[in-house]
């Protein structure tokens, strides 16, 4: 009973992922070609829209970390749900440039709200009940969300729907995925229950390393992330690809959570989040200097298969060196990964309004997840040498 309790719980937090991350967020990148075209926006406009989302989260994240977020996290987490899914949905209504970024904006920070809250309610819980494996299954649902709203958006394309249309019917799923999500995560008082010795011993300095480390994933994956379907309309050789290069990046996603979540226990977390670090930088700049059929779908493949790697990566590591304070540590985290998020867009669709295309900034950001990379081993040797580290949380974080 209790191990059924567990994967409902799982699946809970998998569809509210799917609701506000997979579809509210990320449903943009394969819309906006359709949008570019219909409204005759610049790459700046595109941008702008993008970074107000970017700047809800921001914001959302900071609120999320409060104590009156903290006190009663499944309620925040229900308003949050029906909030992205309605501004998801209404995104089809006007067509001025204002309402886009207010729409954007108010979905961003609902889309905070929703993966700080659900996160506290369901790991903790699935850590507390011995079924912590199970935390991949709640992170999958934002590949799964990214996959069936590609999907959606292709199936409507080719029925000849306009952008409107597209914001209706994936705006629908995220419904459906909320209300699934309402259903499969219960009340309960756990959450932000005691953590174990390890995570209260754990040095404080290595948080702040990891925050900044994971704000620069942020800025390093969003460019691509926002822009890939548009650089592939963009470019006559690989057009073909535009109405399934979403789904391939979407469908990479969703096995990549088990895949990174057992390479951190075999190499430590942050070993495996620095390996996912690297592997996303070639990923970012192959989709810019391998502008071809086989480059393009490598670089799909790389970021879908470790952005939500590193996500998930990244809240590990966050809870272990959060000295017994998740909630928190999972708000800074989201914080400075927004940050990171809002500037990518604005940088890219600058830099491409000058230079004509996104191949600087893509080269800018894959140079940043580098540097995440090398954040991230240097925490590692620090955890595995500092005294206040737990033994078996030393050798968790640094076994190679």
């Amino acid at each position: 009973m209790q191990h059924d309790r567990s994967l409902a719980l799982a699946f809970g937090g998998l569809a509210a992922m799917t609701a506000a991350l997979g579809i509210g967020r990320f449903v943009y990148t394969p819309i906006l070609p359709a949008m570019l075209g219909a409204l005759g926006w610049s790459k700046s406009d595109a941008g702008l829209v993008a970074s107000a989302n970017l700047l809800g989260y921001f914001i959302g994240a900071l609120l999320a970390g409060r104590p009156f977020a903290v006190a009663r996290p499944r309620p925040w987490l229900l308003a949050a749900l029906t909030i992205s899914a309605v501004s998801t949905a209404a995104m089809a209504l006007p067509s001025d440039i204002v309402s886009f970024v207010s729409l954007r904006f108010i979905g961003g920070v609902a889309s905070a709200f929703v993966i700080v809250c659900a996160s506290t309610l369901v790991l903790e819980r699935l850590s507390a009940s011995g079924r912590g494996s199970l935390s991949a299954v709640q992170f999958a649902g934002v590949g799964f969300g990214i996959m069936i709203s590609a999907i959606t958006v292709s199936v409507l394309l080719a029925s000849g729907a306009g952008w409107r249309s597209l914001w209706i019917g994936t705006g629908s799923l995220a419904v459906l995925a909320a209300v699934a999500a309402a259903a499969l995560i219960p009340a309960s008082d756990q959450a932000g229950a005691a953590m174990k010795p390890e995570m209260i011993n754990a040095p404080p300095s290595g948080m702040t390393a990891m925050v900044v480390a994971y704000g620069l994933f942020g800025f390093g994956y969003i460019i691509t992330a926002t822009f890939l379907v548009a650089i592939v309309r963009l470019t006559a050789e690989v057009r073909v690809l535009e109405p399934w290069v979403w789904t391939l990046f979407g469908l990479a996603a969703i096995p990549s959570v088990t895949v990174w979540s057992w390479l951190g226990q075999r190499v430590g977390i942050l070993n495996a989040f620095a390996a996912a670090c690297a592997i996303e930088a070639v990923g970012v700049a192959v989709s810019v200097e391998w502008v071809t059929i086989p480059g393009i779908c490598l670089s799909a493949l790389l970021l879908g298969g470790t952005f939500m790697g590193l996500t998930v990566l990244g809240f590990l590591a966050g809870r272990m060196l959060s000295s017994g304070h998740p909630h928190r540590a999972f708000a800074r985290m989201t914080a400075s990964f927004s940050i990171g998020q809002m500037i990518g867009p604005t940088l890219a669709g600058f830099l491409s309004e000058r230079l004509g295309d996104f191949r600087v900034a893509s080269l800018i950001a894959a140079a940043a997840l580098v540097a995440a990379a090398a954040l991230a081993l240097r925490t590692s040797w620090a955890a595995s040498t500092s005294p206040q580290m737990a033994p078996d949380t030393a050798a968790r974080t640094a076994r190679r």
